[in-house]
Parts: C-alpha cells; structure tokens; sequence
C-alpha cells in the first residue's frame, strides 16, 4: 500500500483541481443480515428505516440529522415544502414543517436553560434561529450587509455551531472559506480561516463543532473537505492541529460521548481523484485515531501514517450528515442521493 502523507497531499492539491473519475468498485449484495464496519464499531444495515410517501413528504437532499433531548430526530432537507422532517427512531414521520427555503443545508441544535432551539443555515445566505416548531426566533445578516466582509467576497454558509458561553460560529464552506464568530446576542467578534492551502486556512470549511471531550478544554473542529481533513483551533481561533484522513472528502464532524463520526461524501483512490458515489463513513476514537470505516475500507496505519480510505461496499452515493442515538446506532443523511431517504446502521 502506497503510503500518501499530509505534507505529500497538500503539495498536490496546491497545483491540481478537483477532478471527477470513475472507480471499479467491488461487487456489493445487500441482505437482511448484511454487516458492515470494523473492530468494534460494526453495523446492520437497514435501508428502509426512514423511507416515506415522496408524494407527502419529499426530499431532494437529506442534508442533516439531529437528535432532540425527547430522542427525537430532526432532519434537515433543501425542499422547500417540507425543510424540516421529524422522525421517532423506529423511522415513523412525527411531524414536517418549512420555511420555504430551497437551499437549506445546515441544521444544529442548542439546549439554553433546557428549551433547544435549531440553527438552519441556507446557502442562499440566510443563519436562521428558530424553535422546535418552525418559529423564527432571530436571523444573523449577511456579513456584507455589515460591512465583514468587503464588497464582492462570496458568502454562501453552511454550517453553525455554538459554544458553551453562547458564541456562534458560521462557517462559510461554500463561500470566501471564514469561520465568523459571532456573540450569543449577534454581534460579530471575529473571523478566521480564509481559502489557501496554509495550516490555519480551508479548502471547503463544510462543517464544524465544539469539541467538549477534554474537560476544560473546549476547541473547534472544522472540516476542510479539500485538504480531507479536521482542523482543531480554540475557541478564538488560533490553529493547533491537522486530522488528515486521506482519502476521506469528510462532512461536519460529529461528537458523541468519546468518539469523532462523520459522513465521507466521497473518497478518491490517489490525490484529489475524486470519486462520484463514493461516500462512507468514518469513526475516530478519543485519540482521533480512525477505528472503522462502515461503508469503507479498512482503516490502516503504517508508521503511525494513517494510508488512504476509499469505498469498499458500493452501498452508499454521498454520506453528507451522520446522527448518534443513545444507544450509538447511526442514522446517514446523503446528497446527491435520487431523492432517497437515510439509511440507518444498528449497531451490533
């Protein structure tokens, strides 16, 4: 196995652009016992769990999954006639409501004083606040319309976290390539990131979280899907480390209790050949070692050098969102997907 390190990769994706290709993967029979995953963290497949009446509620993409404290799961979709999708856990729909938005694509979930409340981020530029029933409860303008950003910067947003005191953070993933932080009352305090290739800088800052693991300690996890990679920086945003995962075009990072998940929306066999229909996801343990890759290839070190990671089982197109229940099964929310509802894998 061709051993491809961070510094190596960079180099390449400093003087090449994304390409598309297709891949021979291996042959793939889905069955009801049908076992994916590796080490401990194995998975029996359930394509059906969340499939509904296209004609009641349809989807493009099921962009992204979270879990209410009533173990509900909110999913997130870019059709404007049902944006919000609620499910119980058996894939029973609870409830749909929208806001008409034909981009929507970012969906998080906050507990302020033990009432939540849902971050939906358009990439047609609108951060929108609102409770568990649709209502707007406040939106964040347009850094240009704040004078942030300077005139003709690219604002298209992705993602939002938040932070224990309260702080917001945009990324722009498809946009100028900032993180922007903002107060709990909506102020903007700074940004940080930019497009390049440096340590502190992204190549598609798609998503992003709190990383609350170490006690004391909180920092963010960033994506940069271009670089296949994490990026840690505290909650100022001061860069302190790279996760490379080669291979892995990764999603928004997903924290539940000691371990990293994340959708791969594509993976790429050298460099940045990327891959259509070549999603699955990835399990990093409390060390941000990968422990399983379901819907992957094995995940391999050599010389503590994590090798590439690409599909194994063509059973995934784009894994673009992943969500954690209580008892660690996980639900996988794709894009680019024919319109199909997500897939869930029951942890054995």
């Amino acid at each position: 196995m061709i051993t491809i390190t961070r510094r190596d990769f960079l180099k390449q994706t400093a003087l090449s652009g994304l390409a598309m290709s297709t891949f021979p993967f291996s042959a793939f029979h889905l069955n009801k016992d049908t076992i994916i995953g590796h080490g401990d963290f194995k998975y029996k497949v359930d394509l059906k769990w969340g499939t509904l009446d296209p004609g009641k509620f349809p989807v493009n993409n099921c962009h992204e999954m979270v879990m209410d404290k009533k173990g509900r799961l909110l999913m997130v979709t870019d059709e404007p006639k049902n944006n919000i999708l609620i499910y119980n856990q058996s894939g029973k729909i609870l409830d749909a409501w929208t806001l008409n938005l034909s981009a929507a694509h970012g969906l998080s979930l906050v507990n302020e004083g033990g009432e939540e409340f849902l971050w939906i981020v358009d990439n047609g530029g609108r951060v929108i606040k609102t409770g568990l029933n649709g209502k707007i409860i406040t939106e964040i303008p347009s850094p240009l319309s704040q004078g942030i950003y300077a005139e003709g910067m690219r604002y298209t947003p992705t993602e939002t976290a938040v932070a224990p005191n309260g702080d917001l953070y945009i990324t722009d993933g498809y946009g100028s390539q900032f993180v922007l932080q903002y107060d709990y009352n909506g102020k903007f305090i700074r940004m940080f990131g930019g497009n390049g290739h440096e340590d502190h800088q992204f190549k598609t800052v798609h998503g992003i979280a709190v990383d609350l693991r170490k006690p004391g300690e909180p920092t963010l996890l960033c994506t940069s899907r271009g670089h296949n990679s994490f990026k840690r920086f505290t909650m100022g945003g001061q860069y302190l480390e790279t996760i490379f995962l080669p291979g892995a075009f990764v999603c928004r990072p997903v924290i539940h209790g000691n371990n990293l998940y994340a959708g791969v929306c594509w993976s790429r066999k050298k460099y940045l050949e990327q891959m259509d229909n070549s999603g699955f996801v990835t399990i990093l343990n409390e060390y941000d070692k990968v422990v399983s890759n379901p819907g992957g290839t094995v995940p391999k070190y050599i010389d503590g050098e994590l090798q590439l990671m690409v599909q194994q089982e063509t059973l995934f197109k784009h894994c673009h969102d992943v969500c954690i229940d209580q008892d660690e099964n996980i639900y996988v929310c794709q894009w680019n997907a024919n319109k199909t509802y997500p897939i869930k894998l029951t942890r054995v």
